[in-house]
């Protein structure tokens, strides 16, 4: 028998680890909306092409994947606020994420009832990245008011907790173009007055 060899403290993980974590997570998002938290996870590893060694390595339990899955869309949507504040002008930085945000939503819609699975539900881990969002949304709307751009007494939050609210409605097959359209609304109704 022949010893594991472990990874040294501080090494970073080989770009096949972390191309395997990647696909596992791309699929295993698709797996849940589809099927729901009860999937698989065997069939996830094997439609990501990697071992069930390889998924419960990078996952070890169902609830560390459900949660990493939800994570790695916030992870996203924060990342591209930096990204696209350096692309586009104010305003349009801001519209582009706000329609980012939109598709967040749309995941974490087809998400939720699988994140309900963990324990302690969904709360917790929407909780740790609301964060996240927020300070996104911040620096975009301070970034526009201070360009001119958007009126001064405009409250990031306003903006998200509209789009949530159009989520929130019945759920209709349209929901996202409603949203989609709410977004042009808000950024338009949000200029500043000359």
């Amino acid at each position: 028998m022949t010893a594991k060899r472990s990874q040294p403290a501080g090494r970073k993980p080989r770009a096949d680890a972390l191309r395997n974590r990647e696909r596992i997570l791309d699929v295993a998002k698709q797996a849940f909306a589809r099927s729901g938290a009860e999937t698989s996870l065997d069939e996830i590893a094997k439609q990501a092409g990697v071992g069930p060694g390889t998924l419960y390595r990078h996952f070890p339990t169902r609830d560390a994947l459900l949660e990493a899955v939800y994570r790695t869309e916030v992870d996203k949507l924060a990342a591209a606020e930096q990204k696209l504040a350096q692309d586009l002008p104010p305003i349009e930085a801001l519209r582009a994420w706000m329609l980012l945000f939109v598709d967040y939503i749309a995941a974490k819609k087809i998400i939720a009832p699988a994140l309900n699975s963990l324990v302690g539900g969904q709360a917790k881990v929407v909780e740790a990245s609301r964060t996240q969002i927020w300070a996104a949304i911040r620096a975009l709307v301070t970034r526009a008011i201070e360009s001119g751009d958007l009126r001064k007494d405009l409250d990031p939050i306003d903006l998200l907790g509209a789009i949530v609210g159009v989520a929130h409605v019945p759920v209709t097959p349209d929901w996202e173009q409603s949203a989609r359209r709410l977004v042009d609304i808000l950024v338009t109704g949000s200029r500043a007055v000359v």
